[in-house]
């Protein structure tokens, strides 16, 4: 078994209005992207890196992450103009020895090992492995005019964060169906399930959160200085 860790840092982060790539925002005094790989790196389920990165930065942060710093790293290559192209081009860089893929979004620097560990046991031969963690709030589906059809049950619902996790093959058919077809998912997830795949859903981190909006800055700031609470944090 062979894993290797698809890393995405090609996205235009226009949310957090940075004017720049939001993974090369400092976070304790490093880049946040730094924080993603150190953890992907000390990870031994963890065989492999492929960091995909936009093409005008690309031979920057191979630069700036090398195999000096992050010896796991095996390539670097271009994404595309959607995250789901920036994966399918990751997938395509795969190495013929790989026989399980990690899909991890760099703007999530506080995964752990613990949730690593938990997505890649839980892979299958019948069924990939994501991180999530169960929904804290009452969830409406409402009509057009804001008025609310009904109250979904909140023990059925999970909110989906990466790592995500699956037997390569399976993951590259189903990748390779949809740019076929132009189907475009919201995660990765999700065009396995599109196309008669099973996914299991693992317990992930309330702290594994994505970081978007300038006041994820000052939540994940927050989570660095808590250190070892950061589970007490985020309650």
């Amino acid at each position: 078994m062979t894993t290797i860790a698809i890393i995405l840092a090609a996205g235009q982060g226009k949310r957090m209005q940075a004017g720049y790539n939001k993974v090369l925002m400092t976070l304790g005094g490093k880049p946040m992207l730094e924080h993603t790989l150190d953890v992907f790196q000390a990870s031994p389920l963890v065989d492999g890196i492929i960091l995909v990165a936009k093409d005008t930065e690309l031979e920057y942060l191979s630069d700036f992450f090398s195999a000096e710093t992050h010896s796991k790293i095996i390539k670097s290559v271009a994404g595309g103009a959607e995250r789901q192209d920036s994966v399918y081009q990751g997938l395509l860089a795969l190495p013929e020895s790989c026989t399980h893929v990690l899909i991890h979004d760099g703007a999530r620097p506080f995964v752990s090992l613990e949730v690593i560990e938990r997505v890649v046991e839980a892979i299958t031969a019948e069924a990939g492995a994501v991180a999530g963690v169960p929904v804290k709030d009452t969830v409406k589906v409402i009509n057009e005019d804001n008025f609310v059809e009904k109250t979904l049950n909140r023990a059925e619902l999970w909110n989906i964060q990466t790592p995500q996790g699956f037997v390569r093959n399976q993951v590259l058919e189903a990748y390779q169906q949809a740019m076929l077809e132009k189907y475009y998912g919201t995660d990765d997830a999700s065009l396995v399930e599109y196309y008669g795949g099973k996914v299991k859903v693992v317990l992930g981190a309330y702290e594994n959160i994505k970081v978007t909006t300038p006041e994820d800055i000052v939540i994940g700031e927050a989570l660095l200085r808590q250190g070892s609470d950061v589970h007490e944090y985020m309650k």
